[in-house]
């Protein structure tokens, strides 16, 4: 859910050892910069030795001044208290770059939801390895780039990617993008690229997986959004859903009510990034939606 709040609000994200006193450092630590908290969250893997996260929104007086000091301040804590941390504010508007292939369903979701501020970021542009969608994303004013992709090409068509890229954007969202990227190019964005692929069909890997689902006469459809990693549509999942069907949906069917559930779990998956509500840790998120 998108909630308007004003220029001053902003967001820290902590992780750490669990150690007793470190919900009351933070906190006064914030008192004491005058900060206002709106929004607290936490979570522990273990009370007595495990990890413990936080997140934490609140709000600024003075705001371009109190935020530099806060931060410079937030370097010391963390070395005393061996955190992990981000601080980000309302004011830094990320940068999102689309890849996509032929299937347009999951890319029209977010530029629908951009276009509505549901989802705030900007979209410097939206790639593709086919020149389908191409009068389709430029009517919004979004640049569009094509870039082919082929196994003898791949090296190549990444590195131009990459160069399109470099500076201009924050992540990268796999709009039903069917092409594997490279550990090479993985590395760039470290959880910072987001991937949508259809689950719950464990059987039905590769082409058609709808049609061999049909035939085998599944009762569950659904997708995942992840984070991507060297290995397959295996990184750090941020949300999943599923949609029951039956014996009365035909294979166009289960492809249609397959492509509602990735549209919305995949904007789910974005917005909670953009709005830092996500922290990884090894192979699993903690997500405070």
């Amino acid at each position: 859910m998108n909630t308007q709040v004003n220029d001053s609000r902003a967001r820290l994200l902590i992780s750490c050892p669990e150690k007793p006193g470190i919900i009351s450092t933070v906190t006064n630590f914030l008192l004491e910069h005058k900060a206002n908290i709106v929004h607290f969250d936490q979570h522990t893997t273990d009370p007595q030795s495990g990890i413990f996260f936080m997140r934490i929104e609140f709000d600024l007086e003075n705001f371009d001044s109190s935020f530099e000091k806060l931060e410079q301040d937030l370097h010391m804590l963390a070395q005393d208290y061996a955190l992990d941390w981000k601080l980000s504010s309302k004011k830094q508007i990320k940068r999102m770059a689309i890849f996509v292939s032929k299937a347009d369903h999951a890319l029209m979701e977010l530029i629908w939801r951009w276009k509505s501020k549901e989802i705030e970021v900007e979209i410097p542009m939206v790639i593709s390895n086919h020149a389908d969608l191409k009068e389709a994303v430029e009517s919004y004013g979004i640049p569009f780039y094509h870039i082919p992709m082929s196994k003898e090409t791949k090296e190549k068509s990444e590195q131009k990617a990459l160069e399109l890229l470099k500076g201009k954007v924050d992540f990268i969202v796999l709009a039903r993008y069917m092409q594997i990227l490279s550990p090479s190019f993985i590395s760039k964005y470290p959880n910072q690229i987001i991937n949508i692929h259809h689950s719950f069909l464990p059987a039905f890997v590769g082409a058609n997986p709808y049609v061999r689902a049909f035939n085998r006469g599944v009762k569950l459809i659904g997708a995942t959004a992840h984070y991507v990693t060297n290995d397959l549509d295996e990184g750090p999942i941020i949300e999943q859903n599923v949609q029951r069907i039956n014996h009365r949906y035909t294979a166009e069917d289960l492809k249609i009510a397959g492509r509602h559930v990735e549209r919305s779990v995949l904007a789910e998956a974005v917005s909670w990034h953009v709005e830092d509500k996500v922290i990884v840790h090894g192979n699993k998120t903690i997500v405070f939606a």
